[in-house]
């Protein structure tokens, strides 16, 4: 992979001296999360993606969870003490997080949610999921995003039924 150009995730690492890999999958034209790992050359297992949800309360949740897994709207729910949460609409997505669909982290967010990542995360040193910009992901050390994101795990991964 060539280097790539730097995103303001990159940006924000280096200022609190965090460790990361960056990738540049732009030239690709992969689109799903799936391709992504492929085209990365990765475990699909421990390349992760960024969502953003909305509570019954109206508040806001980001979950980290491997690309090729569903979120669990009622375990999520469950998990951050909310009695349902949806998905947010891709239009409100910008105004929120400063992310546009496909290229959010959960790095660098307007405003910092509630973070909750996949137990699945327990398994791996480190860690893959945007860079902040369609075509650009960062692997960190599952420890050191801690020093930049304050996060939860919980088991919020759909099953294979």
């Amino acid at each position: 992979m060539k280097k790539t150009e730097k995103t303001n995730v990159m940006r924000l690492l280096e200022q609190k001296k965090i460790a990361y890999d960056s990738y540049d999958y732009t030239e690709s034209g992969v689109v799903s999360g799936k391709e992504v790992a492929e085209a990365l050359g990765q475990n699909p297992e421990r390349v992760y993606k960024t969502l953003v949800t909305v509570g019954a309360g109206k508040n806001y949740y980001v979950f980290l969870v491997p690309v090729l897994c569903e979120l669990d709207l009622k375990a999520a729910a469950k998990c951050v003490g909310e009695k349902s949460i949806a998905m947010i609409k891709s239009k409100e997505l910008l105004p929120l997080t400063g992310y546009i669909h496909g290229g959010c982290s959960p790095i660098g967010m307007k405003k910092q949610f509630r973070t909750v990542l996949d137990a699945s995360v327990q398994n791996f040193e480190t860690i893959i999921f945007s860079g902040g910009k369609i075509g650009y992901q960062v692997e960190v050390a599952v420890k050191d995003l801690e020093k930049i994101v304050k996060f939860e795990v919980g088991e919020i991964c759909e099953k294979n039924k």
